[in-house]
């Protein structure tokens, strides 16, 4: 079944894109392998002046692209013998120095389409970062309960393995009732920093929160696993944590003694109506008959291949495949499936491997004005009021002004950033595209909630009562009419919304159509282009805003 899996995805990989009906337009998708032509044109063996001022562009416009690592692939005239490959090794090390970069070696294959024997070569190359710098990928964490979720991040991040009675998680829980019932019930945090050469730094005798300030200067490049709830009670805070924290990836964890089963589908649905690129791991091969693991294997491969999903599945069962997978993974709709056991270790290092490899999905938009979501609030003794949350464009300093809002009657104050943490070690700016905890000068708590934002004083912020989108509904088991309503998830923005005007009469299962909602507390800062999930109990849509700033009465007929 592997095998059959994996031709049909080399089979496919060329031809396919990505179909779906909130997919970002085709210019806009960042493709992780996808080396621009003058890769062909590229000399490695050699070169001359002119044709490394070429390589030199080449290797910082993937840089930049990419957001400071990208995968290069060495197979000029159709692959090299071994003599050239040395040569080119020695131009390509030539490069560390002037570009301050890393370059760790990935995978060798041999040219099918020469009869000399000759070889292909994968790199990734790396920029290496100050102390106070390092490339952020998140990962959101989903599946059913008791599905392994927890319990995996403890044995990747902690670099334990599981006892078969929970051990593992114990280390991410954040609540006394979590530890007892073993059940996550929040949003939980941990990181695993990669060194430059893609060794992980994080220190397993001393891992606590104070060692996050410690990871995080010694490591090139940070994963943030957002571990979120898998019971259904909690689906709220679990879409929450899916649109608010804007995970680059969702890793969909499966019990192969389970199945996909309970909350698995509903996760995968959520991931794919955002866009987000899933990978599935299946957790507890060493307590699942053979039988049972081969049957999960084909619900999960037919769901997968399921017109709704239309994902190529991929069994991953070694470091080349590994490779593959991170290098179509972002552009095409590649679905890599790994076999893991918290207990024994076994497959760990590939999954590891697999993480060391993903890239940022966020463009940074550093020339823009600042814009940051606010995602958590705290009060902290002796600091005060600190806000939480993704920066989505632009720069933001220490000691700028920045204006937050809006509040309950749509108006934006001016505030000074006294203090910026990324990952709990103290930076001085904060960059679009990562995360970061911002101290603000005299504000109380009070005055904040999830879903305001703190943007530019370039900027004229407009607070939205009412504002226009286009719908898909996915479930509803009667139809929706006029005055529906229902929770409206959009970023960090959580709250109810009512359904003022409609393009159609009715609504079922399936049907799409133009809606006006409105806001019921107060007003939000939105923007057109933005998704939304519109949900209620077991209802379920998704859409896209068209329009804002609408006024919140309805039309009179």
């Amino acid at each position: 079944m592997a095998m059959e899996t994996q031709n049909l995805i080399l089979n496919n990989t060329k031809n396919s894109k990505i179909h779906s009906l909130f997919a970002p337009d085709e210019p806009g998708v960042k493709t992780f392998n996808r080396i621009i032509d003058s890769n062909d044109k590229l000399n490695w063996l050699e070169p001359d002046e002119t044709q490394l001022v070429n390589l030199t562009k080449y290797l910082e416009n993937q840089l930049e692209k990419y957001n400071g690592e990208a995968l290069i692939t060495i197979d000029q005239n159709d692959g090299l013998t071994q003599d050239e490959i040395a040569l080119a090794e020695k131009t390509l090390h030539s490069f560390e120095k002037i570009l301050n970069i890393s370059i760790i070696f990935l995978k060798e294959k041999k040219s099918e389409n020469t009869k000399i024997e000759k070889f292909i070569r994968d790199y990734i190359i790396r920029r290496n970062m100050p102390a106070d710098d390092f490339i952020e990928i998140r990962v959101a964490v989903v599946g059913n309960v008791d599905a392994g979720k927890s319990t995996l991040l403890g044995v990747l991040t902690h670099g334990i393995l599981d006892d078969g009675r929970g051990e593992a998680r114990t280390k991410l829980f954040r609540h006394k009732h979590e530890i007892e019932s073993g059940r996550t019930s929040s949003v939980g945090n941990d990181i695993l920093g990669f060194d430059s050469n893609g060794n992980i730094v994080n220190n397993f005798n001393l891992h606590s929160t104070k060692d996050w300030e410690e990871i995080c200067s010694k490591s090139n490049k940070v994963i943030t696993f957002i571990d979120l709830a898998g019971h259904e009670k909690y689906l709220k805070t679990t879409v929450f944590g899916m649109t608010g924290h804007a995970p680059d990836y969702c890793m969909l964890m499966v019990g192969s003694n389970m199945g996909a089963i309970g909350m698995t589908k509903e996760h995968l649905g959520l991931a794919l109506a955002l866009n987000v690129p899933v990978f599935i791991v299946l957790t507890k091969i060493d307590m699942c008959p053979p039988n049972v693991l081969q049957d999960t294997i084909k619900v999960l491969l037919k769901i997968l291949k399921s017109p709704g999903c239309r994902k190529l599945p991929y069994l991953i069962e070694n470091h080349d495949d590994v490779v593959t997978c991170a290098k179509n993974f972002t552009s095409e709709r590649l679905c890599p499936i790994f076999q893991v056991s918290n207990v024994t270790g076994k497959n760990i290092d590939l999954v590891k491997a697999f993480l060391n490899l993903l890239n940022s999905r966020m463009e940074h938009q550093l020339n823009e004005p600042a814009e940051f979501q606010i995602d958590e609030i705290f009060s902290v003794p002796g600091v005060g009021t600190v806000v939480s949350g993704t920066c989505y464009k632009g720069r933001i300093q220490l000691n700028d002004t920045l204006r937050l809002g809006p509040d309950l009657i749509g108006h934006f104050k001016s505030v000074v950033i006294k203090g910026i943490h990324r990952k709990r070690m103290p930076v001085k700016e904060c960059m679009g595209g990562q995360t970061a905890s911002f101290a603000l000068k005299k504000i109380k708590r009070s005055e904040l909630r999830k879903g305001m934002v703190l943007i530019s004083e370039k900027l004229e912020p407009i607070s939205s009562w009412a504002f226009e989108a286009e719908i898909l509904v996915l479930h509803h088991p009667t139809t929706i009419s006029v005055n529906y309503q229902a929770m409206v998830h959009c970023g960090s923005i959580r709250q109810t919304a009512t359904i003022l005007e409609m393009s159609v009469e009715h609504m079922r299962t399936g049907d799409k159509a133009i809606i006006k909602l409105g806001f019921i507390k107060n007003p939000e800062y939105l923007k057109p282009g933005l998704k939304m999930i519109f949900r209620e109990g077991r209802t379920k849509a998704i859409g896209t805003i068209t329009k804002i700033n609408l006024s919140p009465t309805p039309k009179l007929n």
